[in-house]
């Protein structure tokens, strides 16, 4: 029996909902729970070389990679050292789920074009504090993401043979 007070959804919302659900901290979302996020996600165009935001900046935005590619760098010396491109479907800037946080990283536009969803941080948390489950389902997510850096970090560390101090990573 079909039940005549569920909510339906658009064709537009259903894709929005399949984009969301390849982005890993919306991954464990149902789609009711993923349209509470619909009417704050702002689309933004950036152009090559355009800066998205730099290491130490206020996290206050989570950047939804919807077209383009993306350098993520860290700034040594006087320098940028490249650490990666990401593709489209990729969430930058996560650390804007945990309050008070800085940009770890610089992120720039290194495709011709670039376009993204962006979710101000006041938004995710007015949501989270009516919605326990999305709060606890995505910080799990980013919990998870963190572990994965954590990890890939220590494989860097062993096939460095220890070239660089570890122990600089758990100074409090």
């Amino acid at each position: 029996m079909i039940n005549p007070f569920k909510k339906t959804f658009t064709a537009h919302e259903h894709n929005m909902f399949v984009f969301l659900a390849k982005i890993r901290l919306f991954s464990n979302l149902n789609y009711k729970q993923m349209s509470l996020f619909l009417p704050f996600m702002h689309e933004r165009k950036y152009v090559q070389d355009e800066v998205v935001f730099f290491r130490g900046d206020p996290s206050h935005a989570l950047y939804l990679l919807k077209k383009g590619e993306v350098s993520l760098t860290i700034d040594v010396n006087e320098t940028f050292e490249s650490l990666t491109k990401v593709q489209a479907g990729i969430a930058l800037g996560e650390s804007c789920l945990l309050r008070d946080a800085n940009r770890l990283l610089n992120a720039f536009v290194s495709s011709e074009s670039a376009e993204f969803y962006v979710i101000p941080q006041d938004n995710i948390f007015d949501i989270f504090d009516s919605n326990l489950k999305i709060k606890a389902k995505m910080l799990e997510a980013l919990a998870e993401i963190y572990n994965d850096y954590n990890s890939n970090l220590f494989k860097a560390y062993k096939s460095s043979l220890g070239f660089f101090n570890l122990s600089q990573v758990y100074r409090g």
